[in-house]
């Protein structure tokens, strides 16, 4: 983690940083504007905070955006977080939630962790029923070609089946992207969730999710993208924080052998909202 504290150590590349966070993907233009850098020398710290991992890009056309990405956060927080004194503590912690809390105005949710797998055994990982029973909580039902409807199984056995959950892309060891599940009363009833809450988000318009694995020298490179939400959306909120535990339980699980620890039924709307 030497190079996530360098990168933090700068001054510019932090008020880069707060930059990405009051407004979500910008392009190196945009980052331009209001700071009192050169292009280059801010493509120059963006290649810095790109290397720790705490800003990922996606190509949206000929340009190039720019996202903060609180996996390299997380993974301190979760594993040295007691080897530093209480100042130290409540900085990462206020980094954290800085990190995954949704900007204002940014209608997706994109982040970038680095598994030490293969890209075959993290695409089982994403598709199998015997790994994403363990890290997820549940279970699809699917041949994952494009087109195919995914059923989810959720606790108590729930089924939540709907002609528009389908698979987007599959090209296996590369890229996977379907549509969300829908909200429904069983869906509430399996999670102990408000009925109305849920019945809210029924009405909010289908999003999408996209995984995509690249090899990375001696490891893969897993870019999550969840978009189509709509603005003010109450599932975005739902589901920042909780894709965050998921994929560091997906890497623990690929990793180790073991999944994080869930969450009980009633609280693990991780990336199920």
């Amino acid at each position: 983690m030497d190079e996530v504290f360098k990168a933090l150590a700068d001054g510019s590349r932090r008020r880069l940083l707060d930059s990405l966070n009051s407004r979500n993907g910008q392009s190196l233009r945009e980052l331009c504007t209001g700071l009192e850098m050169t292009r280059q020398s801010v493509s120059k710290h963006l290649a810095v905070l790109e290397a720790a991992n705490l800003v990922t890009t996606l190509w949206r056309g000929r340009e190039k955006l720019h996202y903060l990405n609180a996996e390299p956060i997380n993974a301190i927080a979760d594993r040295w977080i007691n080897q530093y004194d209480l100042g130290r503590v409540h900085a990462l912690a206020d980094l954290k939630r800085a990190l995954e809390q949704e900007p204002m105005g940014h209608h997706e949710f994109v982040y970038t962790t680095f598994i030490n797998t293969t890209p075959e055994r993290l695409w089982q990982a994403l598709t199998d029923p015997a790994f994403t029973s363990r890290y997820w909580g549940v279970t699809f039902e699917s041949d994952w070609q494009v087109g195919s409807e995914v059923v989810w199984v959720m606790p108590k056995g729930v089924r939540v089946a709907d002609p528009a959950q389908v698979v987007l892309e599959a090209d296996p060891y590369r890229r996977l992207s379907y549509t969300w599940h829908s909200f429904t009363p069983e869906f509430a009833k399996a999670y102990d969730q408000d009925p109305a809450e849920v019945a809210r988000l029924a009405e909010e318009p289908r999003t999408k999710v996209s995984f995509e694995i690249e090899p990375h020298g001696k490891v893969v490179k897993l870019t999550v993208v969840h978009d189509g939400f709509a603005p003010g959306s109450e599932l975005l909120d739902s589901i920042s924080g909780g894709w965050s535990e998921l994929l560091s339980s997906l890497k623990s699980l690929l990793e180790t052998g073991e999944p994080l620890p869930q969450p009980e039924p009633a609280e693990a709307s991780p990336a199920n909202g």
